[in-house]
């Protein structure tokens, strides 16, 4: 799937992919780094994945809540930065989203070799961010943690028996 960004390029809104690409089971998480649920939800969508047999396919998709976090759209930047980095990006964040000023997140992008993650060379990235922000509205999303499984609303608790079995996997 793809959606147009604030610039004339066309954004993937399937490039934060973490499993299989051609994983039968798609989870769709609308996330903000700055949220506790869903800094509680990624290990669990995490250890999802991973048991799933190759069976299950996360993508993760920025929803920054920036009203009520001010950080999370900076800290959204910088995990688009990290570029193939993404996940270890997204976990350090998600370890810290207490400290999530650009200090910080030179500090981590730092850590992961990665350049131009805060100030003007990151806002290059805000069309991938918008879009998916854009798609998140499109979709109905409103909070954060939201997740979709195979196109549909999960309304259920992002706990790992719970989406185990709604997902239909035995374990």
């Amino acid at each position: 799937m793809t959606q147009r960004g604030a610039a004339t390029e066309t954004v993937n809104l399937d490039r934060h992919c973490y499993g299989p690409v051609d994983a039968p089971i798609t989870v769709v998480e609308y996330g903000d780094f700055e949220c506790p649920y869903c800094g509680a939800a990624a290990p669990v969508l995490r250890r999802l994945v991973d048991a799933a047999d190759d069976r299950v396919r996360l993508i993760f998709r920025h929803f920054p809540l920036f009203q009520k976090h001010p950080f999370a759209l900076t800290a959204a930047l910088a995990a688009e930065a990290a570029g193939d980095r993404f996940w270890s990006m997204h976990d350090l964040l998600f370890a810290h989203q207490d400290r999530l000023t650009d200090a910080d997140l030179a500090r981590y992008a730092a850590e992961l070799g990665v350049d131009g993650a805060v100030g003007e060379p990151a806002q290059a990235l805000r069309p991938a961010v918008e879009a998916d922000y854009a798609a998140g509205g499109a979709d109905g999303v409103r909070g954060t943690p939201t997740l979709f499984v195979d196109g549909r609303l999960y309304t259920g608790r992002a706990e790992l028996a719970a989406l185990r079995s709604a997902l239909g996997l035995r374990r």
